[in-house]
C-alpha cells in the first residue's frame, strides 16, 4: 500500500476527531492506540474483503487451522510491517510530536496461549498469509486469557488477564455467522421410512457461539486471512431456558478462561466443553460455507482442509460425521470418507497426559451423539483391523478403551495425515507413542519441522540487526529467508562482526532498561545472559538452570577474588494454576534470585532475573538481547520441537541445549562447534527405562559440588524455603528424579564453564553467532507452512524463490 507521510497525518488526526471529538493533544495513549488501530483497519479492509472475494472467485481449496491457543502478540507493528507503512506511521507519528513505541506498548498483549503451541499457531498463520494460501485460523476468544502472573513472596499468583478492557480493535463480530453447540440431554436415532435413522434431541443445554474476525495481513501482498474466534453467548432461548445466575455462568464460562484447572470433575467437563463448542462451531461454519457456493458435498475434500493443532480439536472428525450424516443425510461411508480426506493432525508432546483422554461416562453424558458416532468409529476400527494386527494391538490403539476416550487415537485414526514436528518426534511418534498405530498406517506418519515468522522475531523484535542484515545483503531475505545463508562469508569480516556485537549492546541496554524500570534490579551489560523463558514444567528443567546459579554463587563466595566471567540469569515462565510442583519451582528460582542479588559480595557480578507474567511482547525484548540459549535443556526425547530456540538462534545466541526435538536439527544447521551440546541422548534414556537401573542417589553421593546443592535445599542455607527446598530434594532423591536432572548436571556444567571461557574472545564469538543467524532462514515458518501445503493440505502457494 502506498501512503505519504502528510495524507497519513490528516487521516489520523481525522480518526482522533472522529472518534472523541477533541483534539490530538487532549487525548490518552490508548486512545491514540485506539485510533490507530481503527485507522490501519480501514486502510486495509478492501484488502481483506478483495481477498474473500479472490478466494470465492478462483475455488481456492480453504485450509482451516483449529487450535484451542493463538498466541498472536500485539498487532499493530506486525500489521504496519506487513502493509509496509511502519515507517511511514512512524515519521508521522513523530513529526506530530507522538512515540511510535510508546503507542504501541498501549495495545494489549492478546493472553489467548500458554506458549510454543500457541505462538507456533500464530507464526503459521501470518505465514499462510504471506505465502497467499487461503488459510483460516479458528480458534476461542477467551475473556481472559491464560492469566497475568504476579509474584507474591516469590510465589505465582494468578490475577485475570483483562486484556478486553478497552475492547479489541482488530476484531469484527459476525453475528450473522453464529452457530447454535448442543450439549447433554437426551438423543436417540428416530427409524424413517427409508429405512434410515434420524437422531432426535430432547433437553439439551444450548449454547451460541458468536464469531469474532480478525484480519491476518499477509507480507507486501495485499492479502489479508481471517482467524476466527468464537464467543460463548446465551441462545436465543435464553430467557425461558436459562433463569438463573449459574445456568448463564455455565455459558460464558467456556469462552472464559484458558486450559481451566482439569485437577477435579468439574474442571474436566469444563475443558471438554471448550473443545466441542469451538470445535462444533468451527466445523458448522466450515460446512454452512462450504454448501452455500458448492453443489453437493463430493467436493468437500478438494476443496476444504481442517488441520488439527495437537488433541485438543480432535472433536472436528465426529462433529463433522453428524453434521454429514444427521443434516446432510450422507450414509457413514461417504461421510468417513469425506471427513478423513479433509482431516490430518499435528501432534505436538510425547507426554501421555498431554494426548488427552476423558472418562466414557463424563463424555457420554456431556456428548451423547458424538459418543454415539465416536462408539461406532470404534467398533468399525476393530472390526476391520482386528484380522489384520491381532485383537491386542487393535485394543490398545482403538479411540476406546480403558474406560476412556482416546482423543490422540482417534485423530490418527480419523485423519489422512499425522505428523511430528521434528525428526525425533516423529521417529518417537512410530517407535513409542503411538508406536501401534503406526503399524497400522504407516503411510499416514511424517514429519514437518516446525518454523516461526522471521518477521516479528527478527524484523520487528530486532530492528538494529534486521537494519544491519539490510546493509550487508540486500534486504530480500525479509522475504525469502533462507537467504541468510549468504552472511556466512562475514564470518571473517571484523567490521561486520563488530557491528554485530554493537547490536547485541543496543538490545542488552534496552533489556537492562527495562528490568530496572519494572523490578528496580540493575544488571550490567557486558555479563553473558543466560536465559531461559518458556512454560514452566518439570521436564523442561529449570532446576538444572537453577543448580547452575548456585554453583556459581558457591564459586563467587568461596573464592571472591578469583576471575570471574559475569553473568545475567533470565526466566520467563508461567506454571499451570494446578502444577504445584512446577510452581515450588517458581519459588526455589525467586528465593535464589533475592539470595543472589542483595548479597553485596556477589555485587553486580552475578544476577537472577525472573520476569513475570511472560508473553510474546517480553519475549521480543529478551530474546535480542539473549548471549545464550540454556532455555532447552529438557530431557532428552520430552521436547517434541521448541521453537524459542528457533528465535533465540535467529537473533544471534548460542544454544546450550541437550540432544532432545529441534535442538538436534539446529546444532546440524548451524555447526556444533557453534552450540554447546550435553547430556543423555534418547537412547541412553530408554536404556535407563527399560533396564530400571537409574540411581539418582548414585550421582549425589559421586559429586561433591552437586550434594552440596541439593544439601542447600534444606539445611538452610537458602533461607525461606523450608517446605519448597525440602519437596525438590525429595523429588530427585526419593522419589528417584524423574526427568535424570542429576545425570545431566555435570555435563551441563561442563559447558557452562566453557561459555564462560569462549565468551571472553568476543571476535570469535561473533562469529559462531552469526553462524546461527545465518543458519536461521532454514526454520522459516514460511518454508514450514509451504511443506504442509505442498504434502498434507495439497493446496497451491507463493514460491519463496
Amino acid at each position: 500500500m502506498k501512503l505519504t507521510c502528510a495524507q497519513f497525518k490528516k487521516d489520523f488526526l481525522s480518526e482522533i476527531e472522529t472518534l472523541y471529538s477533541t483534539a490530538l493533544n487532549d487525548t490518552s495513549t490508548i486512545g491514540q492506540f485506539i485510533a490507530l488501530g481503527q485507522l490501519v483497519r480501514r486502510y486495509n479492509s478492501q484488502s481483506w474483503t478483495r481477498t474473500a472475494k479472490l478466494y470465492r472467485d478462483q475455488h481456492q481449496k480453504q485450509v482451516y487451522y483449529f487450535s484451542i491457543e493463538f498466541l498472536p502478540g500485539r498487532l499493530l507493528a506486525s500489521n504496519l510491517l506487513n502493509l509496509n507503512l511502519l515507517d511511514t506511521v512512524k515519521k508521522g507519528l513523530k513529526e506530530l510530536g507522538l512515540d511510535f513505541e510508546t503507542i504501541s506498548r498501549a495495545e494489549p498483549d492478546p493472553a489467548l496461549g500458554n506458549g510454543g503451541l500457541g505462538r507456533l499457531a500464530a507464526c503459521y498463520m501470518d505465514a499462510m498469509a504471506s505465502l497467499k494460501i487461503a488459510g483460516n485460523g479458528n480458534g476461542i476468544r477467551y475473556r481472559y486469557g491464560l492469566f497475568k502472573q504476579v509474584f507474591m513472596d516469590g510465589y505465582q499468583v494468578e490475577l485475570p488477564d483483562d486484556w478486553l478492557h478497552h475492547g479489541n480493535v482488530w476484531e469484527t463480530r459476525r453475528d450473522n455467522k453464529s452457530c447454535l453447540v448442543q450439549f447433554g440431554g437426551n438423543v436417540w436415532l428416530q427409524p424413517q421410512p427409508d429405512g434410515s435413522l434420524q437422531p432426535q434431541y430432547e433437553n439439551t443445554d444450548d449454547v451460541l457461539a458468536v464469531p469474532y474476525d480478525v484480519g491476518i495481513v499477509g507480507y507486501h501482498n495485499d492479502i489479508t486471512n481471517t482467524l476466527r474466534l468464537w464467543s460463548a453467548e446465551l441462545p436465543p432461548s435464553a430467557s425461558e431456558s436459562y433463569s438463573s445466575q449459574e445456568q448463564r455462568d455455565r455459558i460464558s464460562d467456556i469462552t472464559k478462561v484458558l486450559y481451566p484447572d482439569d485437577s477435579n470433575s468439574a474442571g474436566q467437563q469444563l475443558r471438554l466443553r471448550q473443545e466441542y463448542f469451538f470445535s462444533s462451531a468451527g466445523v458448522q461454519s466450515i460446512v454452512r460455507d462450504f454448501c452455500a457456493s458448492h453443489h453437493g458435498l463430493r467436493n468437500l475434500g478438494k476443496k476444504v482442509a481442517i488441520h488439527i493443532n495437537d488433541t485438543h480439536p480432535t472433536l472436528v472428525i465426529p462433529e463433522m460425521m453428524r453434521l454429514l450424516m444427521d443434516e446432510h443425510h450422507c450414509t457413514w461411508d461417504v461421510a468417513w470418507t469425506l471427513t478423513t480426506q479433509v482431516m490430518s493432525y499435528t501432534n505436538h508432546t510425547i507426554l501421555q497426559e498431554a494426548l488427552e483422554t476423558w472418562p466414557i461416562d463424563m463424555f457420554k453424558g456431556l456428548l451423547p451423539r458424538i459418543y454415539q458416532i465416536i462408539v461406532e468409529i470404534d467398533r468399525r476400527y476393530r472390526e476391520q483391523q482386528t484380522p489384520i494386527f491381532g485383537k491386542a494391538l487393535v485394543d490398545q490403539t482403538a479411540p476406546l478403551g480403558n474406560g476412556q476416550v482416546r482423543m490422540a487415537y482417534l485423530a490418527v485414526i480419523g485423519s489422512h495425515s499425522v505428523n511430528g514436528v521434528a525428526p525425533l518426534h516423529t521417529e518417537l511418534l512410530k517407535t513409542d507413542v503411538l508406536r501401534g498405530l503406526y503399524q497400522v498406517y504407516p503411510e499416514r506418519f511424517n514429519n514437518k519441522t516446525n518454523g516461526i515468522a522471521t518477521r516479528r522475531w527478527v524484523q520487528l523484535a530486532n530492528q538494529p540487526s534486521a537494519h544491519l542484515i539490510d546493509q550487508t545483503i540486500g534486504t530480500d531475505w525479509r522475504r525469502q529467508p533462507d537467504l541468510l545463508q549468504t552472511l556466512l562469508p562475514y564470518q571473517q569480516d571484523d567490521h561486520f562482526l563488530h557491528q554485530l556485537g554493537q547490536v547485541k549492546q543496543i538490545n542488552k541496554q534496552a533489556l537492562a532498561a527495562y528490568v530496572q524500570r519494572t523490578m528496580g534490579i540493575k544488571i550490567r551489560t557486558d555479563a553473558i545472559y543466560d536465559v531461559q523463558i518458556k512454560r514452566l514444567h518439570a521436564y523442561k528443567r529449570q532446576l538444572l538452570h537453577v543448580f547452575e546459579i548456585l554453583r556459581e554463587y558457591f564459586e563467587l563466595k568461596d573464592h571472591p577474588q578469583a576471575p570471574f566471567v559475569p553473568r545475567v540469569h533470565v526466566f520467563g515462565a508461567k506454571a499451570a494454576p494446578s502444577y504445584h510442583y512446577a510452581k515450588a519451582i517458581i519459588k526455589l528460582i525467586n528465593v535464589v534470585a533475592d539470595l543472589v542479588n542483595q548479597d553485596p559480595a556477589i555485587g553486580d557480578r552475578l544476577k537472577v532475573v525472573f520476569i513475570p507474567n511472560y508473553g510474546v511482547s517480553i519475549a521480543e525484548l529478551i530474546i535480542p538481547a539473549a548471549d545464550v540459549v540454556s532455555e532447552q535443556i529438557s530431557t532428552a526425547s520430552k521436547e517434541a520441537s521448541g521453537t524459542s530456540n528457533m528465535k533465540l538462534m535467529a537473533n544471534g545466541a548460542l544454544s546450550l541445549a541437550t540432544y532432545d526435538g529441534a535442538n538436534i536439527d539446529i546444532i546440524q544447521a548451524a555447526g556444533a562447534e557453534n552450540e554447546y551440546p550435553f547430556g543423555l541422548k534418547v537412547d541412553e534414556v530408554y536404556d535407563y527405562y527399560h533396564r530400571g537401573n537409574y540411581h539418582a542417589a548414585d550421582f549425589y553421593q559421586a559429586d561433591p559440588e552437586l550434594k552440596r546443592i541439593l544439601d542447600s535445599l534444606v539445611d538452610g542455607t537458602i533461607p525461606g524455603i523450608p517446605t519448597v527446598g525440602r519437596e525438590i530434594y525429595d523429588s530427585l532423591l526419593r522419589y528417584n528424579d524423574e526427568f535424570f536432572v542429576l545425570a545431566d548436571y555435570r555435563a551441563y556444567v561442563t559447558q557452562q564453564q566453557q561459555i564462560s571461557r569462549d565468551f571472553q574472545d568476543q571476535p570469535t564469538w561473533q562469529q559462531r553467532s552469526l553462524a546461527n543467524i545465518a543458519a536461521s532462514g532454514h526454520f522459516a515458518a514460511d518454508l514450514a507452512v509451504a511443506r504442509y501445503a505442498d504434502d498434507i493440505w495439497q493446496v497451491p502457494h507463493e514460491r519463496l524463490n
